[in-house]
């Protein structure tokens, strides 16, 4: 039996039909707040707008809605923002049967469609899982508020005293594909920071994302919450994704997650700042005075532990004089990873394959890795300059004074001395659930976290002052 979705007043009513986003027909009209068969909460449309809406008037309805929800949540104190995040996560816990079934829905659609195994992985959820998710929403709660916190004070000679504190961004819009856990971890942050989330998921976890949409509304709206704070997009039209793209004004923030078609789409057309990484190129360069137990147990992990996400290696780098060279290559064959590599590195074993010139600049997400070997650190840091996607990179040595001139050469948003790239993640830099990582230079780089979901503001406290 599923229990009814609490009382939405915060929703203006419908007016009209309203077609389910998982297809499934007209599931409501009038005043009735509409669910599908997964108790979904759907967004609701103003009662203003044409019968047949565009995706602009639509969009341009749900972030007024959302703007005005942000502000009543950014009002919450801190701990009622956490209890709230603490209670989606139960009702997450509570509803894994309708999230499951939800979940098999779309596993079957993908095998019809033929999905690769590894996007089938991506997209599947079982009990162990969606108990990850909630673990990461109740995760999310506990973490320190950065709302409020002051950055600086000071005081001018006149005596005016100024401070800057940290603000939440406002409505963030996220684009993303495959994971249904993104719906979760994307709607606990930005809650927990005092933002307001417009969410658009793949069409392949589509059941799944409003599932999982549905069960954290629901609690977040039983302590309180505003239901429009986490709005999820009524239909998978594509024109949905533009709309939200050219959402100047109303937007504040775009957060594309997924594959690079996507995030360079988002890139190329969005009218709203863009927080993204196009592509993980993440280079280790394993320097002359590498330790070569410890050279070869980064390399195989940074390459083979998990191939298909943005922090492993795609390209090795190494040092002409490092002693251990052939064997580091033979290691990375024998894990079952192809191996491309320039002449010299082709030399240290007949099973490596030629690199082509694209090569350098493909992010293989698979059992892959190009490989060079390099004269000394200044070509390796002239290779990396580049062809690095300004992700991740790192050097394996023993010589202090070369992993300082490496930190210092380095201009990426992670760079790392005798440590794996798939350390790469905002769980292990301890910030929590990460809403992504970031290579841009502006706002926020690497994991992108509670803080970089934040903006600041000066505060001026006068005593009659007036400018002279």
């Amino acid at each position: 039996m599923l229990r009814e979705s609490p009382n939405l007043t915060d929703f203006a009513p419908f007016r009209r039909p309203i077609r389910c986003a998982t297809d499934h027909g007209v599931i409501g009209t009038d005043s009735a707040v509409s669910r599908c068969y997964c108790r979904q909460i759907m967004t609701a449309i103003s009662p203003t707008l044409p019968q047949q809406a565009s995706a602009a008037e639509i969009v341009t309805e749900l972030a007024h809605t959302a703007r005005a929800a942000q502000r009543q949540l950014a009002s919450m104190p801190s701990e009622a923002r956490a209890a709230a995040l603490h209670h989606a996560a139960d009702q997450l816990r509570r509803d894994v049967n309708v999230i499951l079934e939800a979940n098999a829905k779309d596993l079957a659609a993908g095998k019809a469609a033929g999905l690769p195994e590894a996007m089938l992985d991506r997209l599947a959820l079982d009990e162990a899982r969606i108990e990850g998710i909630a673990a990461g929403v109740d995760a999310v709660a506990r973490l320190s508020d950065p709302v409020g916190q002051i950055i600086e004070t000071s005081e001018r000679p006149n005596g005016l005293k100024l401070s800057r504190i940290r603000v939440p961004i406002g409505v963030i819009g996220l684009i993303y594909e495959s994971r249904p856990n993104v719906t979760a971890d994307a709607a606990a942050l930005c809650v927990r920071a005092g933002n307001a989330a417009l969410l658009r998921g793949g069409s392949e976890a589509v059941h799944s994302n409003h599932a999982i949409h549905a069960a954290m509304t629901s609690g977040l709206v039983q302590a309180g919450v505003p239901a429009a704070c986490v709005q999820i997009m009524p239909t998978q039209d594509r024109a949905m994704v533009g709309a939200m793209l050219t959402a100047s004004g109303l937007i504040d923030m775009i957060v594309p997650r997924g594959g690079k078609g996507l995030v360079a789409r988002v890139q190329a057309d969005a009218r709203v700042p863009v927080l993204a990484h196009l592509d993980g190129i993440c280079h280790t360069y394993v320097h002359a005075d590498a330790d070569p137990a410890m050279a070869q147990e980064i390399v195989l992990n940074a390459k083979m532990r998990r191939t298909g996400i943005c922090g492993a290696m795609e390209t090795l780098l190494i040092d002409a004089r490092f002693p251990k060279a052939a064997e580091l290559v033979k290691a990375l064959l024998a894990s079952g990873c192809e191996v491309r590599g320039d002449g010299r590195a082709q030399s240290l074993d007949p099973r490596v394959e030629p690199a082509g010139p694209e090569d350098w600049d493909t992010e293989y997400l698979d059992a892959v890795v190009s490989a060079a070997i390099v004269d000394n650190m200044g070509e390796a840091l002239a290779h990396i300059a580049a062809h690095s996607s300004a992700h991740t990179d790192a050097i394996i040595t023993e010589d202090q004074s070369a992993a300082e001139r490496f930190f210092a050469s380095v201009d990426s948003a992670i760079v790392m001395h005798n440590a794996s790239s798939q350390f790469a993640d905002g769980a292990e830099f301890g910030l929590g659930a990460e809403i992504g990582i970031a290579t841009g230079r502006l706002h926020a780089r690497g994991p992108v976290a509670l803080e970089g979901l934040t903006t600041y503001k000066w505060l001026v406290r006068g005593t009659g002052q007036a400018r002279p």
